[in-house]
């Protein structure tokens, strides 16, 4: 809702920097699971894709939720109706301009907590994580 006041400061924050290197992350996860990478961080008229992958022949979309902790509650929780509708909309749009609209498509969430004791970040991948909300959304 505020994302227009932080252009009004040039650099990045703390939270780009953990957003970029638990996207990162992601994609490294999904290489080492034989995904290959088309988008990073792509945006279109319909809204922001943080990865798109390719899973055989199955296009995925992939929000990735990066905390410091859980004390708001878990990442993926921020992933709200609101938020899937947006997601499907960029969805919609990367895969009209694409002609792909008869490809199998599925939407992913990877989640990644850092914590301040220094041990690795704990990564979860949730395949199929959501159906695109409403009737029809996708055709």
């Amino acid at each position: 809702m505020w994302s227009w006041l932080r252009t009004l400061w040039p650099g990045s924050t703390a939270t780009d920097d953990r957003g970029r290197e638990g996207e990162a992350l992601a994609e490294r996860h999904l290489r080492g699971l034989g995904c290959r990478i088309l988008e990073r961080r792509h945006r279109n008229r319909g809204g922001e894709l943080d990865l798109v992958a390719l899973d055989g022949d199955t296009i995925v979309f992939v929000e990735v939720k990066a905390r410091t902790s859980d004390f708001a509650g878990h990442p993926t929780e921020a992933v709200t109706l609101d938020k899937r509708r947006r997601l499907t909309a960029a969805a919609l749009v990367y895969l009209k301009r694409r002609r792909w609209l008869g490809r199998r498509v599925r939407f992913d969430v990877i989640s990644i907590t850092w914590t301040d004791d220094g041990t690795p970040p704990k990564l979860e991948h949730f395949r199929a994580a959501f159906e695109p909300p409403g009737f029809g959304q996708m055709w």
